[in-house]
């Protein structure tokens, strides 16, 4: 769970970061100068929405090192470090995609990948995860995380995030502007551009809507994370692994991912309701892996 949350976190604050830029350098005055231009409104939202979730994709392997304190193996230290990299080695070769950087981080059992593109990615398992589990299922993971890679599954969530942006950055401005008016409907001054409450009404909305975008990033998080399951059967040439893994993580308490990399994490946290979850249940996942 800990990479979709975390890159959500960071897309949202970016875009709250972009919009108060925006309205700074009167942006704001210039859709409104003459009534609310929606045409331009609209490209001007897709640029901010687009924007932002890219600037997060880029940032997402950065953001991951240093939220989690994970430290990349250059060199296997021991055997552990180094049966890591060769198995990371032998499913990516099998997955058909670039070695990624793999990476230890101390916590609860968990794992993530993250990375802007197949070429530059990273799998990081925490020391929870090893302790508390036998290869088979820790290679299992590891399987889950390459499979992960492979979809290409932060690329698509970044699409998806952009085009979600985008309607909040739209929605945010037209309901900014009707406060505005409404607030200012006795005032003469009609060219006087935006006040106050535009600017308020704006920041407020961009994070509200943000938030409940959010259910719909989280939906797709949940279907891209079936997949992922599957890729990992099909790596390790059988099901019964991830099952085991899965049902191991169901008796363990689940290490809790930052909010921007929980999407592409082997194990969900919990959430105020399943609306806003990164991940399905264990229970269901394991159900779908049986079905095939």
């Amino acid at each position: 769970m800990k990479r979709v949350l975390l890159f959500l976190l960071t897309n949202v604050a970016i875009m709250v970061v972009l919009g108060i830029t925006a309205s700074m350098l009167g942006v704001n005055r210039y859709l409104t100068s003459n009534g609310l231009n929606l045409g331009t409104l609209l490209a001007f939202s897709a640029l901010m929405g687009f924007g932002g979730s890219f600037i997060s994709l880029l940032m997402s392997k950065t953001i991951a090192k240093w939220s989690t304190g994970a430290e990349v193996i250059e060199h296997p230290n021991n055997s552990t470090e180094l049966w890591l990299v060769d198995t990371v080695a032998a499913q990516a070769k099998k997955a058909g995609i670039p070695m990624p950087e793999v990476a230890v981080y101390h916590g609860e059992p968990n794992a993530f990948a993250t990375g802007p593109s197949k070429n530059n990615s990273l799998v990081a398992v925490s020391t929870g995860l090893l302790e508390s589990m036998r290869r088979e299922e820790v290679e299992a993971v590891l399987a889950h995380e390459v499979a992960h890679i492979a979809n290409g599954d932060m690329v698509t969530l970044t699409l998806i995030q952009g085009v979600v942006n985008t309607f909040v950055t739209f929605l945010a401005r037209v309901v900014a502007y009707v406060v505005d008016q409404a607030l200012r409907k006795n005032d003469d001054r009609e060219h006087a551009g935006p006040g106050m409450a535009y600017t308020i009404t704006v920041f407020v909305c961009d994070i509200l809507f943000g938030i409940l975008a959010s259910i719909i990033v989280m939906w797709f998080s949940r279907q891209r994370e079936y997949r992922a399951d599957r890729g990992a059967a099909q790596i390790l040439g059988t099901p019964r692994p991830m099952i085991a893994a899965l049902q191991r993580l169901g008796g363990l308490a689940q290490g809790e991912l930052p909010k921007n990399m929980a999407a592409s994490g082997i194990a969900g946290g919990s959430g105020l309701t399943s609306l806003f979850t990164s991940h399905p249940p264990i229970e269901e996942r394991i159900a779908a892996l049986q079905r095939g």
